[in-house]
């Protein structure tokens, strides 16, 4: 048989974690779970981005079967106007341009999300043909 003799005046040591390594711990899990939440807010702005960028390609699209399906001939120039699309009222700009060609038209075609942005979402070149 196997005994142990416990020497009076002495406790047995706990296995358990001291406060210190509680801490660290946390520490450590705090600093991982900000760099995920970081990342993923870094995610969910470029996904908001691209579903941006997305629409107002659909929107100068649109805009260019437009044109290239009207009956009426483009006229050289700047046109401007709205388009709605997915609850949003996207600003497009079509500059029509002359070609070598006289019976095709350039058409480039601007879409931006509000009226004061600089830069466009999405910018498309197209060209139409005089209607037979």
């Amino acid at each position: 048989m196997n005994t142990a003799r416990i020497v009076p005046g002495t406790r047995k040591r706990g296995t358990g974690f001291t406060l210190i390594e509680v801490l660290i711990a946390l520490a450590v899990l705090a600093i991982a779970l900000s760099a995920v939440i970081k990342g993923v807010g870094a995610n969910v702005n470029n996904a908001a981005h691209l579903r941006d960028r997305m629409l107002a390609h659909w929107v100068a699209m649109n805009k260019v079967a437009e044109l290239q399906t009207d009956t009426t001939f483009p006229t050289p120039g700047v046109t401007t106007g709205t388009m709605l699309m997915a609850e949003h009222e996207w600003i497009w700009q079509v500059t029509v341009s002359t070609t070598p060609n006289a019976t095709i038209q350039r058409l480039d075609v601007e879409v931006r999300g509000k009226k004061e942005d600089k830069q466009p979402l999405d910018s498309v070149v197209a060209y139409a043909g005089q209607p037979q």
